[in-house]
């Protein structure tokens, strides 16, 4: 009995396919490598590692999974040694997948009193680091034995390593909507799941204020669309009430009075629940304020 011989077209046809795959593998890696810096009077101590989700753990044990829970993609690290001098240099470049989610991990990690710098999307400097992000990716740049110039020299490694990012970014556009009057500079955050403690609100954005010598805190939570951010807002509610802080409607919303988050106000804007929490008794009406300029944000 003769046996039937594969057709030449699906052989051709198959063959391409493994290329295929094959050249897209190594395109994502080549590409997340390219962003490492080639630096005159540096070179590279040895080949560089990657890290993917399954290994991040080998690389930075401790932090691993604030990186995963933003959806961490990707690590490539590349480590340097100045041909000139006893400095070594350790560039990481984080593909977090989008800008959002860059924004985000970078955001959990700064402070708002940090030496800020005009690289990339936005960096800030300290000891022997510099920490920017760039479209999708988070990148640490850590100098050891820098001497005085290590700011200078690791702003202009940082430019380098800005020039190859194929998209340059910018911030989260939500982050716009939060009023500039009593804002601390630089305290907005992106958190991509488990906002204000509780697992099913996602996609939240928040800002802390200094107003009247009290402390609170704006929140913006991004739902897919009404429905989705309508059923967020249902679960909180039924979780208030069922702790016994049952939701009470105002005129511009609800109010629950929460006895770790004092006096929270919210309420539901097309597929955005807009809020503000930690406000003490006493403020109130700074509150309502407040939840009313961020009202206001949405429509203009």
């Amino acid at each position: 009995m003769r046996t039937k011989r594969a057709r030449p077209d699906f052989l051709l046809g198959f063959f391409l396919f493994l290329v295929s795959v094959t050249l897209g593998q190594d395109t994502t890696q080549t590409s997340l490598r390219s962003l490492l810096p080639e630096l005159k009077g540096w070179s590279l101590t040895e080949t560089p590692a990657t890290f993917l989700p399954g290994t991040l753990f080998e690389y930075i044990d401790g932090a691993a999974e604030n990186y995963l829970s933003y959806g961490f993609r990707e690590l490539v690290v590349g480590n340097y040694k100045e041909q000139r001098s006893a400095a070594t240099l350790t560039v990481e470049v984080y593909d977090m997948g989008d800008e959002t989610r860059a924004f985000g991990i970078y955001s959990s990690e700064r402070y708002p009193e940090s030496h800020f710098l005009s690289v990339g999307t936005q960096g800030y400097w300290e000891e022997g680091t510099l920490n920017f992000i760039v479209g999708g990716y988070y990148i640490k740049l850590l100098c050891f034995d820098c001497g005085q110039g290590g700011e200078q020299a690791l702003t202009s490694i940082a430019r380098e390593v800005e020039k190859e990012a194929p998209n340059k970014g910018k911030l989260p556009p939500l982050l716009g909507l939060f009023p500039r009057e009593g804002l601390i500079a630089n305290s907005e955050k992106f958190i991509l799941q488990n906002v204000l403690g509780y697992g099913y609100l996602h996609h939240g954005y928040l800002a802390s204020y200094h107003v009247q010598d009290q402390e609170f805190e704006l929140f913006i939570i991004q739902g897919t669309g009404d429905q989705d951010a309508r059923e967020m807002l249902g679960q909180y509610m039924d979780s208030q009430r069922d702790s016994g802080q049952a939701a009470q409607p105002t005129n511009r919303g609800f109010h629950v009075r929460d006895r770790y988050s004092h006096n929270i106000y919210f309420v539901q804007s097309g597929n955005l629940i807009l809020g503000v929490i930690r406000i003490k008794d006493g403020f109130e009406e700074l509150g309502k304020n407040y939840l009313a300029l961020l009202m206001g944000a949405t429509k203009s």
